[in-house]
């Protein structure tokens, strides 16, 4: 008979309920996820009682209120609030999103934040993207040329720019990445979605010339190939991407070159 031990602080308990003030006629409850790890304790879900009236429509919204006006413990990235940096990746109802582009409205019932998951949690909402970052480093996304610079830029024709449409847009909030359960287990060597959609960026882009060494950098059982298509991470892309497309094009550049 085999027996599993859950690692120390891995069952969630149930956490502190914050009432709305007295008054309060059109309220929602939060559920949101607290860790901190210097305290020794056990994960817990605490639970906001937040009055709707004066606040956003977006989960971010909530989220800043809690933390000005209820409990200012809470603690969650966040930066432009337009989509484009990021910073507020976390698992919303159930799916990977960008808090700030989430609309409240689209959710029934509760609202239940939780940070990303897979990642190791640093305190709260706020996952340790470390290791995702180091492997965004490693294929080298910068453009690679041999040829002497021109005077102002490398240019391209608008058909060549056009290739880049559908990749260049990534803000690396790496909601794609944490949605692939082939990225869960083997993250050690496995890139991810959100890498290898840049890697493939970068092998598109028709200034760059150094295409057959970021293939080779690929070639490998587990650093391209543990993707299995199962389109997780274009279903959860907060920017409406599709890392499954380029991945799968990255593969057909590795086959047709053998």
């Amino acid at each position: 008979m085999v027996e599993f031990n859950l690692p120390k602080n891995s069952k969630v308990k149930k956490g502190k309920t914050y009432k709305a003030k007295d008054g309060a006629k059109n309220t929602r409850r939060f559920q949101v996820y607290r860790y901190d790890e210097d305290t020794g304790e056990n994960p817990r879900v605490d639970t906001y009682e937040v009055d709707m009236d004066s606040c956003g429509p977006m989960v971010l919204d909530a989220l800043i209120k809690i933390k000005d006006e209820i409990d200012p413990t809470l603690t969650f990235r966040r930066s432009c609030r337009e989509g484009v940096c990021g910073s507020c990746a976390m698992n919303v109802d159930g799916t990977n999103e960008l808090a700030c582009i989430k609309d409240l409205n689209e959710i029934k019932g509760d609202v239940k934040v939780y940070p990303l998951p897979h990642m190791p949690v640093l305190k709260d909402l706020v996952p340790d993207l470390t290791h995702a970052y180091a492997q965004y480093a490693s294929v080298q996304p910068w453009v690679q040329a041999d040829t002497p610079a021109p005077g102002k830029e490398r240019l391209q024709s608008p058909e060549e720019r056009a290739k880049l449409d559908g990749l260049w847009e990534c803000v690396l909030c790496f909601c794609c990445t944490t949605s692939c359960p082939s990225y869960w287990w083997n993250s050690d060597r496995y890139l991810g979605p959100a890498t290898l959609l840049q890697s493939f960026r970068w092998i598109a882009d028709s200034r760059d010339e150094n295409t057959g060494e970021r293939l080779d950098n690929l070639e490998d059982p587990f650093r391209l190939y543990r993707c299995h298509t199962i389109m997780n991470c274009t279903n959860t892309c907060p920017k409406s991407l599709n890392p499954g497309k380029a991945i799968g094009e990255t593969k057909k550049l590795l086959a047709q070159r053998r």
